[in-house]
């Protein structure tokens, strides 16, 4: 916790991964209780099959029973909204998605990130017709939503204002593959942390780990860490308490869970 009003959670991306087994779950622990392991190791997990395919509501219930009351679950939207030509045309993709049940999770509902292909260019009509179609809740549940853009155009100020206006948040990707940039829209923080190296026992060194609880420390306190690359640096952001969400992802990523649970003992 950073403070009353914020919350710093951290995580990986999903919780089957065979070179996980012996290295951070238990050999000798059934699979089917590697989610119940992992949500107790960490604090949050990024869905990706969600990304891939509609899950049952069922099956939401069930992620949400095998988990501590205060974790928390991201989920991938479906790439039938993201991965089209003309976004305006995926409204029923976006709502099936939406209906789809996940909001048996309740308040372990995370945000809901919405992944777009690499090359999928910025066009503000149609970026901003599909903002449109993104509901503030569903179930009576509140929504957060943050967008995952993947494509150099999308680095300038006219995206900024448009995420802004319909408060969804931007991915920061701590990459050299994808668009690099930590400009805040929204009033939480989504950290993608992709540089894990199978080399070092952490995943990221442990002074890089400090850094970036320093890091999450600052957005939390409503603060913008110095360092990180921004499009509009000289227009810094309201500073606001904001709930800070953390991923390690790709990279080498067996690391994962060692660099997610590192980076948990940094934060204290």
């Amino acid at each position: 916790m950073a403070s009353k009003k914020t919350r710093i959670v951290v995580g990986v991306g999903g919780w089957t991964y065979e070179p996980w087994r012996d290295n951070f779950y238990p050999s000798d622990l059934p699979k089917t209780r590697e989610l119940e392991f992992a949500s107790r190791q960490l604090t949050a997990i990024e869905v990706n099959g969600t990304f891939y395919g509609a899950q049952k509501p069922a099956t939401f219930a069930k992620w949400r029973d095998e988990t501590p009351d205060d974790f928390v679950f991201s989920l991938k939207a479906i790439q039938y909204a993201t991965h089209r030509r003309v976004l305006a045309e995926g409204a029923d993709s976006v709502k099936r998605f939406i209906d789809s049940g996940i909001s048996e999770l309740g308040p372990k509902l995370g945000p809901l990130v919405w992944q777009f292909a690499p090359t999928k260019r910025f066009d503000a009509e149609d970026f901003e017709t599909f903002l449109a179609l993104l509901p503030p809740k569903v179930d009576g549940i509140a929504l957060r939503h943050v967008m995952d853009v993947r494509h150099d155009s999308f680095m300038v100020s006219e995206y900024l204002a448009l995420a802004r206006k319909y408060k969804v948040a931007t991915v920061f990707c701590d990459s050299d593959d994808y668009p690099s940039f930590c400009d805040l829209t929204s009033d939480f923080v989504y950290a993608r942390l992709m540089r894990t190296q199978s080399e070092v026992p952490t995943g990221y060194a442990p002074k890089d780990l400090k850094k970036w609880a320093e890091n999450a420390k600052t957005w939390a306190a409503g603060g913008e860490p110095a360092g990180l690359p921004c499009v509009e640096a000289d227009k810094p952001a309201p500073v606001k308490p904001r709930d800070v969400f953390m991923f390690f992802i790709s990279g080498a990523k067996e690391r994962a869970p060692a660099a997610a649970m590192g980076l948990l003992k940094a934060l204290g």
